[in-house]
């Protein structure tokens, strides 16, 4: 008899169709949203400007609308559970999208639709929009983000973990209020200025500018160096002195010790260990250190910088900077008038003092409506916001036929031209603001007015720039609010002009003021600077004061100018040059270098940390999910049944 077996098929798993089909690919439309968000940051931030700009926000916007519609339409569809899922993420992404809205009523897009920024009508409504928006981006975008990690999780069960998508989106904000706090905390924390030396110590080198000196030197210097024999102060201060007497046979280096040479110590003028003095004939200056490594670091620092000043004083002859008041001049001190905040110049005057130059003002009263004083050797004329009476404006062409040295830095905002004095030097000076779309320097608001803060690396072979144009875009000058200088058609070869300084190809002169290239407007490499020579006179103008004012001129850049033009106006060209220093200086990044670094901390590393995160993540669920089915998780194969045995020969069945 056959019998025959029955085959045992397994089971087909339940359909997965109903409502929850809906919910699957939930991820694709925050992806959606997220590329969105980065066309619109891409067309923004990084673009800037031209047609690109708006294909690239236009697109971002589309898509960002797009996803919020698809999440509108999911929501109708879903289970309650899920819907409540849908309309945490559609609610997330209209936070996103007024995050954006915010962005654009603080931006140039404001400016263009409404013929002007919103700054200028609400300054602090827009600064407080600009620092709003970022928070609510953020806060958006992280509890997204870790709202589809938890459902991707949990997607195939019967019923959404509700509490489970919550913890996540409270993880979200929880993340986006430490961000802000971090960004808030280092914002207050640089505007405190609070710093903490943590830098390692080394010894400065001698510098170019010190090195020139050296070279140039026709009599011999002595440098007398007072220290004990075995001294870690003293050396130090060998190796800077012996590479630079490497320069020239007329500098000696002679060493003593005060407590074993007391009479040649007497000879010196000196009476302690610890002290270095420089002697050229009957002149004498003097350098003090602590004789202990540990107090002398600072002093070894700057090493070169006090040698220099040091060997200028007994090397050159004393010369004075006069600067003019009265007609509103940025000055040392204060605004000359109750009105005036602009930033002063004390920097520059300490600078100037610190190359051994005297540095004093000159008004009507010592006066300036007569002759400028035989004792200016240069004279500066820095932003002045009322023009020079005619009387004036005589005594410093006087000045200038007697081959005196002028340095004028004038303002657009203030229409002073100066064209009494620049006229007969073939110059006009434009009071016509620029602006610049993709190379300027950005402040800590990152308004749309920063456009006027102008970034230049364009150099002739001028000697005022001669530092500046070998160094190249590595110090680049900064002109916050700019004018330019043109020359005469008709100007002749007895007075020669160079352009030393040129803006960057995309500058524009804003007629308009709304700081956006318009129609009419046109983009060239206008002259900033312009230099003159009228026989023995110097001359040299830059259209804007406020890179040489307190804040400006701690960019490398623009204290490199300060010092090179000063220096040529006086003669010194051959001196011109960096000092060399070990001091922390603070970092200073392009534009497109600042962008780099900016994106790269903010967004690249944290992705980096959380890919790695959810790929080791993903890698030890998926080795324990195959563990878990190595160890009986698979059903095993149906076991055939025996066949039958026939109860008697030939029976059957």
């Amino acid at each position: 008899m056959e019998v025959a077996a029955e085959s045992k098929k397994p089971a087909k798993p339940a359909s997965s169709g109903g409502p929850g089909a809906l919910q699957r690919g939930s991820g694709r439309w925050s992806l959606l949203w997220a590329i969105g968000m980065l066309a619109i940051f891409v067309g923004e931030r990084m673009i800037g400007s031209g047609s690109s700009r708006t294909v690239a926000t236009a697109a971002g916007l589309v898509m960002v609308i797009g996803a919020m519609a698809a999440r509108f339409v999911r929501a109708g569809g879903a289970a309650p559970d899920r819907r409540k899922l849908e309309q945490t993420l559609l609610i997330l992404y209209a936070v996103g999208l007024g995050a954006v809205l915010m962005y654009v009523a603080q931006s140039d897009l404001w400016a263009t639709a409404f013929k002007q920024p919103l700054e200028r009508n609400w300054p602090k409504l827009s600064t407080m929009l600009g620092a709003l928006w970022p928070v609510a981006w953020v806060a958006a975008a992280w509890p997204i983000l870790l709202v589809e990690l938890a459902y991707a999780e949990i997607a195939r069960a019967p019923r959404l973990e509700l509490g489970r998508i919550r913890s996540a989106k409270l993880s979200g904000l929880g993340l986006a209020a430490a961000m802000t706090a971090a960004f808030s905390f280092s914002y207050v924390a640089s505007e405190r200025d609070k710093k903490v030396d943590l830098a390692y110590f080394k010894t400065t080198r001698p510098g170019e500018v010190t090195r020139r000196i050296v070279r140039n030197l026709d009599q011999q210097i002595e440098v007398a160096v007072f220290f004990p024999s075995s001294n870690e102060v003293r050396d130090q201060v060998d190796d800077y002195l012996s590479d630079l007497a490497k320069e020239s046979s007329q500098l000696k280096i002679t060493h003593f010790d005060y407590d074993i040479d007391p009479v040649k110590a007497k000879d010196y003028n000196v009476t302690t260990n610890g002290i270095l003095v420089f002697v050229r004939g009957a002149k004498k200056e003097q350098l003090g250190l602590s004789k202990e490594i540990e107090g002398a670091k600072a002093g070894l620092k700057i090493l070169d910088k006090e040698v220099q000043q040091r060997l200028l004083s007994i090397v050159k002859p004393p010369r004075s900077i006069g600067f003019t008041l009265g007609h509103g001049e940025r000055t040392w001190e204060r605004g000359e008038t109750d009105t005036d905040k602009r930033t002063g110049i004390a920097m520059l005057r300490d600078g100037l003092i610190d190359q051994t130059y005297t540095v004093r003002s000159v008004n009507p009263a010592d006066g300036l409506m007569n002759e400028v004083p035989k004792d200016i050797t240069t004279l500066a004329i820095i932003g002045p916001r009322t023009g020079f009476a005619p009387e004036e404006s005589a005594s410093i062409n006087r000045f200038i036929d007697r081959g005196g040295r002028l340095l004028i830095a004038l303002d657009p905002e203030n229409n002073v031209d100066m064209h009494e004095v620049l006229g007969p030097l073939n110059l006009i000076y434009k009071a016509e603001p620029l602006a610049n779309e993709v190379a300027y320097a950005r402040r800590m608001e990152q308004k749309v007015s920063d456009r006027a803060n102008l970034v230049t690396s364009t150099f002739s072979s001028h000697p005022s720039v001669q530092t500046l144009a070998r160094i190249g875009p590595r110090a680049s000058v900064v002109l916050p609010g700019a004018g330019w200088i043109d020359t005469k058609k008709d100007r002749t070869a007895a007075i020669p002009v160079d352009s030393p300084i040129k803006a960057h190809f995309a500058t524009f002169v804003d007629k308009n003021n709304n700081f956006t290239f318009d129609e009419g407007e046109q983009k060239r490499q206008w002259e900033l600077a312009a230099t003159a020579i009228k026989k023995d006179a110097r001359v040299f103008v830059i259209a804007d004061s406020d890179w040489i004012d307190d804040e400006a001129i701690k960019v490398p850049g623009n204290s490199v100018l300060a010092l090179d033009a000063i220096r040529w106006l006086m003669g010194d060209e051959a001196f011109s040059g960096q000092t060399s220093t070990e001091a922390d200086v603070k970092i200073t990044h392009t534009r497109k270098q600042d962008v780099v670094w900016f994106y790269s901390t903010i967004f690249l590393a944290p992705a980096v940390v959380i890919g790695a995160g959810v790929f080791v993540t993903r890698k030890s669920r998926g080795k324990r999910r195959k563990e878990k089915d190595g160890k009986g998780g698979k059903p095993s194969a149906p076991t055939p049944s025996a066949p039958a045995t026939p109860d008697a020969p030939g029976g059957a069945a």
